[in-house]
């Protein structure tokens, strides 16, 4: 079964600069039935390569593939936006090649498995949740020229011109039964972090959490009768973690890694164990690791190792500013973690990028400015401001629609990228939110003295040079949200 993994060309969040980087379900999906030996997998990555959606097309039609798969599980350059490009190249790929069948999977599409048919005539089957082992058995099922599909946990596909589900596919309990991502696929000279970290990569080493922040954008990675599974945290073991690193350096050169899921953090044994293992095999790999004020505590010993294995910056979720809000938000952290976290990776000369969002039901204007002083206050080397964009599945999704705030059926999804204002408060209109959090992100970073800081520190050149690509983003950060421009 020939299978084109394919990426139409799309941009990238405007503080975000250049940025592009394998798409990781095609990389899990692909290697995982290469390695079952039921496809020949082949990648279009039109994103890196910088290929039109004509020439795309053209490309496509010309290989001629079985199977093309559409999707990804990160958000991590366009938030849903990226969902408009994918439906696009499913039509116009099923126009000039009309025999193929089409799957798509991961954010957005595990949640609307019969939705994503219904309204897009070009997709052929929908994998809910986790799709390792779902596609694989599509494509095993698709190999012996079977016409039922219903059978296949984890699938949504059409019979007797109807939808049907499969069961329930239940998650994988061992990540380590996964073959490293098929990254021999890509083009992987091409991958750019931040228009100056390269060669680079995004790698995803744990999937789930146990937090369940009522926002989070992964609801939408879930079969909806399955839910619970996103509050199952499974991880890597740390030698595999080390094992994809060195990969990535020794094969393709990657010199910078974004380990992009939200939780690396959770563990602290699993930290040290990559930490000593990436150290013990003199790999020179810088990387950036996401996690929770809670657990980057839990690590405060720890953060000279992660550092001397090359971690040079940390993320994590601000939010909000007080106590009540975070537990409003099931966020699992409080205001003394966030001030705790900033200390720890301040005193260690890690840059900390610090995440604020504004628009819950409740904003109005002064607590919206509450919220930016208190960001203030907390003082983050880079802010990063996140707009509430509802994620299917999650519980503001449901009470959006309730409030008549979101109309599935009429989404402008290039503006659901998070840095578009999309859901109006109850105080507050969208046209307001876009104007503060311009005004929020100009007083934060107009601050006597906070750029020299960062630009005069002790910071690895990397985190510079990402603050630097923040900086020359605000305009157009700033159109977006005010203007409504797009740009993913």
């Amino acid at each position: 079964m020939k299978v084109l993994f394919v990426t139409p060309q799309l941009g990238s969040w405007a503080t975000h600069g250049h940025h592009v980087a394998p798409n990781q379900m095609h990389a899990h999906w692909a290697a995982y039935a290469r390695e079952k030996g039921t496809i020949e997998p082949e990648v279009l990555d039109c994103k890196a390569l910088d290929i039109p959606f004509e020439k795309m097309l053209r490309i496509i039609k010309d290989k001629n593939p079985d199977v093309v798969v559409l999707g990804d599980i990160l958000h991590s350059y366009g938030g849903f936006a990226v969902q408009k490009y994918f439906n696009d190249s499913a039509r116009e790929i099923k126009k000039v090649l009309p025999g193929v069948k089409i799957v798509v999977g991961g954010l957005w599409y595990s949640f609307f498995g019969k939705e994503s048919l219904e309204k897009n005539a070009a997709i052929d089957f929908v994998v809910m949740g986790e799709g390792e082992i779902t596609f694989n058995e599509l494509m095993d099922a698709l190999n012996n020229d079977a016409t039922d599909f219903s059978g296949i946990a984890g699938l949504s596909s059409r019979k007797e011109k109807g939808i049907v589900f499969g069961p329930i596919r239940e998650l994988i309990k061992d990540l380590n039964i996964l073959p490293l991502p098929a990254y021999d696929l890509f083009p992987m000279d091409k991958y750019v972090g931040h228009t100056y970290w390269k060669p680079f990569a995004e790698i995803v080493t744990s999937r789930g959490c146990t937090h369940g922040c009522t926002f989070c954008y992964e609801w939408s990675e879930h079969d909806p009768r399955a839910l619970k599974h996103f509050n199952r945290w499974r991880a890597k073991s740390a030698a595999r973690v080390v094992e994809e690193v060195e990969l990535l350096e020794k094969q393709f050169g990657t010199k910078v890694i974004v380990i992009q899921e939200d939780n690396f953090n959770i563990n602290p044994s699993r930290v040290r164990e990559f930490c000593n293992e990436k150290i013990k095999r003199n790999l020179d790999m810088k990387w950036v690791s996401l996690g929770c004020a809670s657990d980057w505590v839990r690590l405060e010993k720890d953060i000279p190792l992660m550092k001397k294995a090359g971690m040079f910056m940390a993320v994590f979720g601000i939010e909000v500013a007080s106590d009540d809000e975070l537990r409003k938000l099931d966020k699992g952290i409080s205001v003394e973690q966030i001030y705790k976290t900033i200390d720890i990776l301040r005193k260690n000369d890690i840059a900390i990028v610090g995440d604020i969002m504004i628009g819950f039901d409740y904003d109005d204007e002064a607590i919206i400015k509450n919220r930016f002083e208190f960001a203030n206050e907390v003082d983050p080397d880079v802010m990063w401001v996140g707009y509430l964009t509802p994620p299917p599945g999650s519980p503001i999704w449901d009470d959006g629609i309730k409030r008549g705030w979101i109309d599935p059926d009429n989404l402008d999804m290039l503006q659901w990228d998070f840095l578009h204002p999309v859901v109006p408060t109850e105080h507050l209109s969208i046209e307001d939110l876009g104007r503060l959090g311009a005004w929020g992100m100009r007083e934060f970073y107009s601050k006597p003295g906070r750029i020299q800081r960062i630009l005069e520190s002790n910071f690895d050149e990397l985190a510079k040079l990402c603050f630097k690509d923040v900086m020359a983003g605000l305009g157009k950060w700033e159109a977006a949200a005010v203007h409504g421009e797009a740009h993913i």
